[in-house]
C-alpha cells in the first residue's frame, strides 16, 4: 500500500514519481482533470510575446483580461474578479460565507470548499446529495450554499430549474462552474444564465479546459460591490503578467474550443464503455471531462498498482466526504492512454485479492457522521 499521508488533489506527479519510481515525463496522469488537446494554439503563438510581460508589474486587477471575460459573458468588467487559479477565489467565497452566517454544503463536495470555509471559520453544516448526486428533496436552513456544476467528483450536471429552486432559499450562491465549459452548450447550464440575484457568486477555472494548470487562472462574477470588496482583501498583484496575457489569447482560440467538445462526449463515452467492463467497476454518468468510478477493490490499491506496474496515476476519492476508499476519478485522455487505463486495470483486477476489497461498495454515498459544525 501506499504510504500515508496520500495527496489531498489530484495531479501530483512528484509525489507519484516517487512511487512509481520513474521520472515525472515518463507518468501518465488521469489524476488532474486537464483537456488533453491543448494548450490551444493561439496560446502557444501568444507566449513568446508575452515573456516580454515579465519585465513589468502586471495589471493589478488583470484589466485586459477582465474586458475578455466581460465580452464573452456580455457583463460589466468590474463585475469580475481574476484569480490565481479558482482556489483562491474560493478562499474568498469563504470569507463571504462567514459574513453571510451559516454555509449548506452539499457533500460529497470538492475538499477546498471546507478549506476555504474553516480558514474564516465559518459555519457550516454538510448534507448528503441523493445516491445518483442530485439535490435533496429538503435542504436545512441556512444563509449561504456552496455547490458544483457539473458535480465535482461525479460529474452530475444540475438543471437550471434544480438551481433556480436555490435562488429563493440562500442570500448567498456560490456555484463552481470550473468544468462547465466542457459543456456543448454552457450558457444553458450556468447560474449566470438563471435569475436575477444580489448575491451569486459564480466562479470558473480558465486552466482545466485552456491546459494551463500551471499558469494558476480562474475568474469569480459577482456582484459589483462584492467584487470591490474582494479587490481590497487580497495581496497586490494576485495574477501574474504572463498569466493575463495567454488568459487572452485563450479565450480568442474559438476553434479550440469546438474541437474540445467535438471531441469529448465520443471519447468519455468511449472509456466509460471500456471500465465499464472490468470486474468490480461501476462508472457512473457524468457531463464533465472525467469519470467517477465506484470500486469493489481499495482505490487506494488500485492507484499504487497502476502506479508501480504501469506509471499512471488516478485519483482516489478519500478526500471527498462521503465517498472515500471505494470510489476513483479518471480524466478522460486520448484514445491510447485510456486504452493504456482499460488495459492496465484489467490486469490488476484480475489479481487483485479479496483482502484489498471494500465492504459495502454497492451501497449510495453516505452521510457524514459528522455534518453540523460550529455556529
Amino acid at each position: 500500500m501506499i504510504q500515508t499521508p496520500l495527496p489531498a488533489h489530484g495531479g501530483d506527479r512528484q509525489w507519484a514519481a516517487r512511487i512509481a519510481r520513474c521520472r515525472i515525463e515518463e507518468l501518465v496522469d488521469f489524476s488532474a482533470s486537464i483537456n488533453p488537446l491543448g494548450p490551444p494554439p493561439g496560446v502557444q503563438a501568444a507566449y513568446g510575446e508575452g515573456f516580454a510581460d515579465l519585465l513589468h508589474y502586471p495589471a493589478p486587477h488583470g484589466s485586459d483580461l477582465q474586458s475578455a471575460l466581460a465580452a464573452r459573458l456580455g457583463i460589466e468588467p468590474e463585475r469580475i474578479v481574476c484569480g490565481n487559479g479558482a482556489a483562491e477565489l474560493l478562499t474568498w467565497a469563504g470569507r463571504e460565507c462567514a459574513r453571510a452566517g451559516r454555509t449548506v454544503l452539499p457533500i460529497p463536495a470538492f475538499g477546498d470548499y471546507r478549506r476555504a470555509l474553516a480558514a474564516f471559520d465559518a459555519p457550516y453544516i454538510s448534507v448528503p446529495l441523493a445516491a445518483d448526486f442530485s439535490l435533496p428533496k429538503t435542504l436545512p436552513p441556512g444563509d449561504a450554499v456552496m455547490l458544483a456544476n457539473p458535480h465535482n467528483p461525479s460529474g452530475y450536471l444540475y438543471s437550471p430549474t434544480a438551481l433556480a429552486a436555490l435562488f429563493d432559499r440562500f442570500k448567498l450562491l456560490i456555484f463552481d462552474e470550473a468544468f462547465i465549459d466542457f459543456l456543448d452548450d454552457p450558457a444553458a447550464f450556468s447560474a449566470l444564465c438563471g435569475p436575477a440575484h444580489p448575491g451569486l457568486i459564480v466562479i470558473r477555472s480558465l486552466t482545466k479546459f485552456y491546459s494551463l494548470p500551471g499558469l494558476r487562472l480562474g475568474y469569480a462574477v459577482l456582484p459589483v460591490a462584492m467584487a470591490a470588496r474582494w479587490q481590497a482583501w487580497r495581496d497586490p498583484w494576485p495574477v501574474n503578467a504572463l498569466a493575463q496575457h495567454l488568459g487572452v489569447a485563450a479565450l480568442a482560440d474559438l476553434d479550440f474550443e469546438r474541437r474540445t467538445r467535438a471531441w469529448l462526449g465520443p471519447a468519455r463515452s468511449r472509456l466509460a464503455a471500456g471500465l465499464a467492463l472490468l470486474p468490480g467497476l461501476t462508472v457512473l454518468p457524468g457531463a464533465a471531462n472525467f469519470l467517477l468510478v465506484q470500486s469493489a477493490a481499495s482505490a487506494v490499491h488500485l492507484q499504487a498498482e497502476l502506479l508501480r506496474r504501469h506509471r499512471l496515476l488516478i485519483r482516489h476519492c478519500t478526500s471527498y466526504d462521503g465517498l472515500g476508499e471505494r470510489y476513483f476519478r479518471v480524466a478522460v485522455r486520448g484514445e491510447s492512454e485510456n486504452d493504456l487505463l482499460t488495459g492496465a486495470l484489467a490486469e490488476i483486477l484480475a489479481k487483485t485479492p479479496a483482502t484489498s476489497r471494500v465492504d459495502g461498495c454497492a451501497s449510495s454515498p453516505p452521510p457524514s457522521t459528522d455534518p453540523v459544525h460550529p455556529e
